[in-house]
């Protein structure tokens, strides 16, 4: 039986691996249907008392919390274990991480520490009523970190609490900040009706921006060009912010779209921002106009704009996906230059060099490292050697990092995992979790996304597809949207229709915003199990879902199943006549 332990952490409730172990030990046997045990952790945190109980408060700046341009990542380009976006998010996300201290802030801990029947506001009043001192920096240091942590509902209580005790005047970037949270905890319906409500004198820029951000995670193109509109009609200025912004919706959804919006940028006298032009390098090298993408790269020298590290790293992904293999080698020479004087590309570079197929590279780029590796160096040459399919010497280097840092965040073993899970080493990676539960790491959605993908790919489906029931039924945190994606597609291969079409409705109940419901993988379970589909084009139209050309064709072979049944049933028919 599985008995996941909850332990102490304030940030967020997560789990050690406590008897996965054992299930693990037990891996013939059917996973128990019981309920799996835990506790309930109070925070009990001592909080220094101020000399008075005045609040002092001069106002608070800077609260909108928008999409930053480094939220839309090029890096996951380069990986094969998992996406630099899943690791760098992990420990926020998921607070899988086994030293990443609390912020050392007393309201932070009081506020995060609000169990689920309590409310926010109660709780602060208690704490002010004790004599404790609230200031500008802790409210909005407070607020920043929970946003990190994805904590948005807390933080929506936390400055609803802040304005109604009118510890502050909200100016335009607080009622932006205000306004994303809404959003981003009621939907975007309730955000439009508060934004109706905020004086006339503060709606600037800064609230349609947050407004619009909120419709690029949604995937919402129409709502998003309304009020990138609007905007305009408004005559409030249109900034690189709110471009960058339509610039990533379109990336993901339209790429036609970005030409014009290009050139609506140079109409209006809009300067590109890096990132700017690294969108429009990735889009022309995804559509493969090589010749469109090396001329991107010479507006950006003729602007003044040098291109970094992450913009050469697309470049050179492309030149790879072309098969110009010597046209990306020369440009990571140009990136690396003097390794004595510019180690800091190394964790860049490894990865890349893996991507060419030169194991000699990354090797050479490790040892240069090895001697006093950083824990991002560790990570970028446990990549490389992975997409080298070098296990080996991953492993290696796995090592070296823990015997140099000795406790690392539960995200490196994360990669490991996975690495274990893409080659189809079911054995090494049980003997890892045994390892974490050593350890007494916590464990959140990526990495049981990590464990979910080692069983789906090494044939045991039937078992990744409890350990997510287990997960999703007990309330142990939010699964990932790639655990189901796995378990769903695993299904598809065998031809089992029905656990494909239960996860997918289970996806469907998890209501992951700006992630279309997989139909090209439900579709696949009916095309192996050579069944007809029925109903399948009315579903897709009903959630708005993308007929690609592919899909259409697998759509045509099981409409061809259903009317070889048809005539079966016909033949049938005239016999029994």
């Amino acid at each position: 039986m599985w008995a996941i332990r909850r332990v102490a952490n304030p940030t967020r409730s997560t789990y050690v691996l406590g008897a996965i172990s054992q299930a693990l030990n037990a891996s013939s046997t059917a996973m128990s249907d019981k309920a799996l045990p835990f506790g309930t952790h109070e925070l009990s945190a001592k909080i220094s008392s101020s000399r008075n109980s005045a609040i002092y408060f001069s106002g608070l700046r800077n609260l909108s919390s928008r999409i930053e341009e480094s939220d839309e990542p090029f890096a996951d380009q380069y990986s094969d274990t998992e996406s630099l976006e899943e690791i760098s998010s992990d420990t926020d996300m998921d607070s899988d991480s086994g030293s990443v201290k609390e912020p050392d802030m007393p309201l932070f801990k009081v506020v995060v520490g609000v169990q689920r029947k309590e409310l926010v506001g109660d709780v602060l009043d208690k704490w002010i009523r004790g004599g404790n001192t609230l200031v500008r920096k802790d409210v909005y240091n407070t607020l920043s970190v929970l946003k990190s942590r994805r904590l948005y509902a807390k933080a929506l209580e936390f400055l609803e609490w802040v304005q109604k005790k009118k510890l502050l005047d909200f100016d335009a970037n607080d009622y932006a900040s205000h306004l994303d949270l809404i959003a981003k905890v009621h939907g975007l319906p309730k955000a439009e009706s508060y934004l109706e409500q905020i004086p006339q004198s503060f709606k600037t820029e800064a609230l349609y921006e947050s407004l619009l951000s909120n419709c690029v995670i949604l995937n919402n193109v129409k709502k998003a060009e309304e009020i990138f509109k609007k905007i305009k009609d408004l005559s409030l200025p249109r900034t690189i912010y709110a471009y960058n912004q339509l610039l990533i919706l379109y990336r993901r959804t339209a790429p036609t779209k970005v030409e014009s919006l290009f050139k609506t940028m140079e109409r209006e006298k809009v300067k590109p921002s890096i990132f700017s032009y690294k969108l429009l390098i990735d889009l022309k090298g995804r559509s493969k106009d090589i010749e469109g993408m090396e001329q991107v790269l010479k507006s950006m020298k003729a602007e003044g704009v040098a291109p970094d590290i992450a913009a050469l790293g697309v470049v050179t992904q492309h030149y790879l996906a072309a098969g110009l293999g010597e046209k990306a080698e020369a440009i990571l020479k140009e990136l690396e230059g003097d390794i004595s004087e510019n180690r800091d590309v190394c964790k860049s570079l490894m990865p890349l060099y893996a991507t060419l197929g030169k194991p000699d590279e990354v090797s050479r780029l490790w040892q240069f490292c090895q001697t006093n590796p950083s824990l991002e160096e560790c990570l970028a040459a446990i990549m490389a050697y992975g997409k080298l399919e070098k296990i080996e010497e991953a492993e290696s280097v796995f090592e070296i990092m823990k015997k140099t840092f000795g406790m690392v965040p539960t995200k490196y073993y994360n990669v490991m995992l996975n690495l274990y899970a893409n080659h189809n080493l079911l054995e090494k990676g049980k003997v890892l979790i045994r390892r974490m539960d050593k350890d007494r790491l916590q464990i959140g959605p990526v990495t049981l996304d990590a464990l979910i993908k080692l069983y789906a790919k090494a044939g045991e489906v039937e078992k990744a597809d409890k350990i997510l029931e287990k997960i999703s039924k007990q309330k142990l945190g939010k699964p990932l949207y790639n655990s189901f994606a796995t378990v769903l597609e695993e299904y598809a291969k065998k031809g089992d229709v029905h656990n494909a079409e239960k996860i997918f409705y289970q996806m469907k109940q998890m209501d992951f915003p700006g992630k279309a419901p997989p139909y090209h993988l439900l579709i696949q379970a009916y095309v192996k199990a050579k069944v007809p589909a029925y109903g399948f084009r009315d579903r897709m139209k009903g959630d708005d879902a993308y007929m690609s050309k592919h899909m259409l064709s697998q759509l045509n072979a099981v409409d061809a199943f259903s009317k070889k049944s048809a005539r079966l049933r016909a033949s049938v028919l005239d016999l029994l006549l």
